[in-house]
């Protein structure tokens, strides 16, 4: 018998090492959630795979939440297990805000929807690029009148010139109708950017506090929506695109009964806009499709997953 095989050897199980990715995971977050951390992980020989499904607290900054998180999982988990384990995979379930009970005035301005629904941009490239204009045609002329009024010598040449030519214009030219076309065009959009908020990648978030104002990006509304869609039994190739007032999934089904999967689709979608907790609710419409390879369940076949009225799984 050799030394090694007088050791033995060490396993560890998979529901072990979930156990110590969920609670990695529960000290990772510097303000606990009400949802506990759930997961799952698979072992394979000294390699450990692990998926978590966890909560969030806001307002915080979510990609750098959760790369902590994942960096904090992976390494507590590896000392504790001695396995490689890899960044798990994780799932935003929701976002919880941070203050449990709000002030009454709080509650009362969440009421009269008081807070911003829209964030505005700051629109410093065409502000400054309008400031540099005019301000370099003022320096100009500002320049040429004090040497002028200095020196005693004769206006600038091109400001005679300029003066001239504008003297002997008539308001039916067509240099005349195109600067001032042109002028007016200028002007419509200083007002359009001056009074529409800019930023449209962003939705705002229902807070309880009239002082705070929470916004996500659509990208990662999208992202959760099409997580929780693709989690449906069969649909896959999940694509989502989020409008401002609108988003739109399109999923392809590559088994399964189709009436079903529509139904366990929208309602998860809902459910995901729901978790999101937006200010502005948006209209969901949800399209499933098959592939060309799916087949239609045979009529005296069952469907395994139990669905309610409203299309979840039991």
């Amino acid at each position: 018998m050799t030394a090694a095989a007088a050791r033995g050897s060490t396993t560890i199980a998979d529901k072990a090492v979930r156990k110590i990715a969920e609670r990695a995971a529960q000290e990772a977050l510097a303000a606990p959630t009400a949802d506990r951390p759930r997961g799952s992980a698979a072992v394979d020989g000294r390699r450990a795979t692990v998926a978590l499904r966890v909560a969030l607290p806001y307002p915080a900054a979510l990609s750098d939440t959760a790369r902590r998180m994942q960096e904090h999982v992976a390494a507590r988990t590896r000392h504790l297990t001695g396995l490689d384990v890899a960044p798990p995979r994780l799932t935003v379930t929701r976002l919880e805000a941070r203050n449990a009970a709000p002030e009454p005035a709080a509650q009362e301005a969440s009421k009269t929807g008081s807070s911003r629904r829209r964030w505005w941009s700051a629109r410093r490239v065409p502000a400054a690029g309008l400031i540099l204009l005019a301000g370099a045609a003022c320096a100009a002329v500002t320049i040429d009148v004090i040497r002028v009024h200095t020196t005693g010598q004769g206006a600038g040449a091109w400001r005679a010139s300029a003066v001239d030519r504008l003297a002997g214009l008539r308001v039916d030219n067509v240099g005349v109708t195109v600067a001032a076309l042109a002028a007016a065009a200028l002007g419509v959009v200083s007002l359009v950017l001056a009074f529409t908020p800019g930023r449209r990648r962003l939705l705002a978030l229902a807070t309880d506090s009239a002082c705070q104002s929470v916004v996500i990006d659509r990208f990662t509304v999208a992202t959760l929506v099409r997580d929780a869609v693709g989690c449906v039994d069969g649909v896959e190739e999940v694509r989502v695109r989020v409008r401002r007032r609108r988003i739109t999934v399109k999923a392809r089904l590559a088994f399964g009964d189709q009436e079903s999967a529509q139904r366990r689709s929208v309602s998860a979608a809902e459910r995901a806009l729901d978790r999101c907790r937006l200010r502005r609710s948006l209209r969901c419409s949800v399209t499933v499709r098959p592939t060309p390879a799916w087949q239609a369940p045979h009529p005296d076949s069952s469907d395994p997953v139990a669905v309610d009225e409203k299309g979840r799984t039991a």
